[in-house]
């Protein structure tokens, strides 16, 4: 019952900050043990030297607690030993390291392993938002991002421990990890992420439950063992800023292994059902390409575009268009009502009216504007092939989103089979929109395309 105690509660406070701080200590003792083994790659900043900065918050943290709960202990007649035996907690460990001489497990499927794994992490990494949550903060400064929270981390943690158990099934003590030597580059940005996780989720609690208003806190003391500030100094400056930075050059490395190991494919898919290529299946299209880091193009008659690039994707919608007036031309000219003689002061409204209801109870073409309105100059043009002018009015409500043709019309990617997949099941769903525009849910497979 300390907790709801006015004596005891202080005293329990200090308890679950030795508790925490010493845990967080050990992890940071652990980092710098096994930081040559990790082969991390370069980053800008001393990863080193700001652990050893970390380590020393958090042993001046300890000291401070360690004397806070010895005043604590004598405010409620705890009995101290007079005689009190110095511990040392200091580990010291023998130079070098055991010899490697595990025999290897023999895998055979080298290829889907790597990529699995590959896969794996780029779809964690963007999903965790770390590195966008980073950027985010050295542009705004002073603004907490959003992920600075103990679930949010508690949540990274485990997925990020998940990752690396999956490192352990399927690629630790094998061979393969002698025929691809990025494979360890790559358990070391596991394992360091997670690490530093494990960090983050104590400190935030910390930060959550014991820097708040309802915390304990001795009246005595005009200082907080630890402030707010210096607490998010360190989730923010420490564990947000070289996990973000660790995890890019993961990103970096398991697309170039995927580039290595891809299986060039093909696959035909229909164009978007809602204006073509617009901003929305563009983006997400270019997103699953970069993601994956690898080389995709889309065909589209004796036309190649590069699907990383949205701009690039932009510019099928010409073609498409075309492609649009074309069909449209032709599905117009066989209506009878544009076939029948028109009489002179015939009201040119009307017939672009009855063509585009005779074309949309066909299912040929979809209105978005209800009622449709037609442009306010219509009817005062009057020369011309009549055949002409419907199709130019018909193309100008389409160009400005009034109205859209449904045209039977596939485009094929080609490039890397798992990127294929992923952009196949983002067509199946109708490119995250339905027919008239409105946002849907995309798969799970597809939940890093959220970030």
């Amino acid at each position: 019952g300390a907790k709801n105690n006015n004596d005891w509660c202080v005293f329990r406070s200090l308890v679950a900050a030795i508790k925490l701080f010493s845990n967080v200590s050990y992890e940071l003792l652990h980092i710098q043990h096994v930081l040559p083994v990790y082969r991390l790659l370069p980053i800008e900043q001393d990863f080193h030297k700001a652990t050893e900065k970390t380590m020393g918050f958090t042993a001046a943290t300890l000291l401070k607690a360690a004397r806070r709960i010895l005043e604590q202990a004598s405010k409620l007649i705890l009995e101290i030993p007079e005689n009190r035996r110095v511990v040392s907690y200091d580990e010291q460990l023998p130079p070098g390291r055991l010899p490697k001489n595990r025999a290897p497990r023999k895998i055979e499927t080298v290829s889907e392993t790597v990529k699995l794994l590959a896969t794996a992490y780029l779809n964690l990494a963007e999903e965790s938002g770390l590195a966008d949550a980073a950027a985010g903060n050295a542009a705004r400064g002073d603004v907490i991002p959003q992920i600075i929270t103990e679930e949010s981390f508690r949540h990274l943690k485990l997925r990020f421990h998940t990752l690396q158990s999956l490192y352990d099934t399927y690629v630790s003590q094998t061979d393969i990890e002698n025929i691809d030597m990025d494979l360890p580059v790559l358990r070391g940005h596991i394992s360091i992420v997670y690490h530093i996780m494990k960090i983050a989720t104590e400190l935030a609690h910390y930060f959550e439950r014991h820097t708040n208003g309802n915390s304990c806190h001795d009246p005595d003391d005009h200082q907080p063992l630890v402030s707010s500030k210096e607490l998010m100094g360190q989730l923010l400056d420490y564990c947000l800023n070289f996990s973000a930075s660790y995890l890019i050059c993961g990103q970096h490395l398991c697309q170039n292994m995927l580039k290595r190991y891809a299986e060039i494919g093909q696959i035909e898919v229909d164009i978007p059902e809602y204006r073509g290529f617009h901003v929305r299946p563009s983006t997400l299209v270019s997103k699953i390409v970069i993601h994956y880091g690898s080389n995709v193009q889309i065909k589209l008659g004796k036309e190649k575009y590069d699907a990383s690039s949205t701009l690039d994707i932009f510019r099928i919608n010409e073609k498409i268009n075309a492609e649009k007036r074309r069909w449209l031309a032709s599905e117009i000219a066989k209506l009878p009502i544009v076939n029948q003689r028109q009489d002179e002061n015939a009201d040119i409204n009307d017939i672009i009216q009855n063509v585009i209801l005779a074309l949309s109870q066909q299912n040929k073409l979809i209105i978005y504007e209800q009622p449709l309105k037609l442009f306010e100059d219509t009817g005062s043009k009057k020369n011309g092939i009549l055949l002409q002018y419907i199709t130019d009015e018909i193309a100008r409500l389409q160009a400005v989103g009034k109205i859209d043709m449904h045209i039977e019309m596939n485009i094929v990617f080609e490039g890397d089979k798992r990127v294929l997949a992923d952009i196949k099941l983002l067509a199946e769903s109708g490119y995250g929109e339905d027919n008239f525009g409105n946002n849907i849910p995309l798969p799970k497979e597809l939940t890093y395309l959220r970030h």
